[in-house]
């Protein structure tokens, strides 16, 4: 960098790329596959360092616009705003003058992906108003465009839905350069319930209650085996698998962030065991590896270790009237987003949803009630009302 410049840090991992470029800019394309890499982690907020080498007397705002020039001078001031820009520790205001010596952090958003094109696809809403929608997500849905996935996202469902069926739009975050109402995602395979930003302020408010882990998350899963103990607090490191792009893993090293999954056995079979999963931390793919490493991998995981189920593993080899025995009975992860609890970023008020199984799952468990069925537990801490999630035995 040209003497005299102020001197950029990243705080990213080592293993990341450098999001600083030429003249000391942040790199757009450099931002945007560090977002894909961290798919579904929801506490990944990428954080960029300045420290000033010089006395600018520059506004904080205009010193931004020169430093990340693919965002707006008033997307910056609303970032700011909204307290992702911090000022030698402290929470700054747009018109705040630098001088030499003072340390800059900036929460940076995804750059956008593409224009989106709003596409009509059926979504099972749980409750919408001005600010924010909340929906049970589909299977075999991505959540947002991405390089390979530019339609048939859930983003590309909601724009037609609020161009159609509903009042606003997803917030103007995504509109220039983020992924547009993109609080948290899940895995495509993962059904289950999702929030997505309608304003601004409800964006960062929730994606601040994501980072500061104050969203409660919680999951139901079938898994291979009786999992013992029935409840424990699962605290294993995790990062990119080292040798397989699309995967993760256990990572003992520095490499490796802090994961904590608590599990709950909510009933046990022959061979396998619904669980319920209490997530402390939002890692991608966390709840898939934690429980294949304990050795209990998630039924259809199969990039974990699971394996797809046809109707004759669980009925036997004579099926049932309807299925015979080789039909397949699930062929995704067997993995459900039941419960999502926040406060309502606007409101202030407590909120919780619950998002009802989806019709494979549902299938799944009442097949192992009616022929694999061994035991249910009352465990203490559990939350999901599974009366009200499938049928009851």
């Amino acid at each position: 960098m040209p003497a005299g410049e102020d001197t950029p840090h990243t705080f990213i991992p080592t293993d990341e790329p450098n999001l600083i470029g030429p003249g000391g800019k942040v790199d757009r394309s450099a931002l945007f596959a560090l977002y894909e890499q961290t798919e579904g982690d929801d506490e990944h907020q990428v954080t960029v360092h300045f420290t000033l080498s010089r006395d600018l007397n520059k506004r904080l705002d205009k010193y931004l616009v020169d430093r990340i020039p693919f965002i707006s001078r008033t997307s910056l001031q609303r970032l700011i705003k909204e307290q992702a820009v911090i000022v030698n520790d402290r929470i700054p205001k747009a018109s705040t003058r630098l001088r030499l010596g003072d340390r800059i952090s900036v929460v940076i958003p995804p750059p956008p992906s593409n224009e989106l094109p709003a596409e009509e696809i059926p979504l099972d809403i749980l409750y919408e108003d001005d600010d924010l929608i909340v929906i049970n997500k589909q299977d075999d849905i991505i959540v947002h465009p991405a390089r390979g996935n530019l339609s048939g996202t859930l983003i590309n469902g909601l724009a037609w839905h609020f161009q159609n069926c509903s009042n606003g739009a997803l917030s103007s975050v995504g509109e220039k350069f983020a992924r547009p109402g993109v609080v948290h995602r899940l895995d495509r395979h993962t059904t289950g319930v999702m929030v997505a930003a309608k304003s601004d302020t409800a964006h960062w408010r929730l994606g601040k209650q994501f980072e500061q882990r104050k969203i409660e998350k919680r999951y139901l899963a079938v898994v291979h085996g009786q999992v013992e103990p029935r409840a424990d607090i699962v605290e294993f490191p995790l990062g990119k698998h080292p040798t397989e792009r699309e995967k993760y893993a256990v990572r003992w090293d520095e490499k490796g962030k802090p994961s904590v999954t608590i599990y709950r056995v909510r009933e046990i079979y022959e061979d396998f065991s619904l669980v319920e999963l209490e997530l402390k931390s939002g890692r991608t793919h966390q709840i898939r590896i934690h429980l294949s490493h304990l050795g209990y991998p998630i039924v259809g995981d199969d990039m974990y270790g699971g394996k797809h189920l046809k109707f004759g593993d669980v009925v036997g080899p004579k099926g049932t009237s309807e299925h015979g025995p080789r039909e397949p009975l699930i062929t995704r992860q067997a993995l459900h987003a039941a419960l999502l609890g926040f406060t309502h970023p606007i409101q202030d008020q407590p909120m919780r949803f619950l998002a009802p199984l989806h019709d494979d799952m549902r299938l799944l468990i009442t097949l192992l009630r009616d022929f694999r069925f061994v035991k249910k537990f009352s465990v203490s801490g559990a939350e999901i009302p599974l009366d009200d999630m499938m049928p009851r035995r």
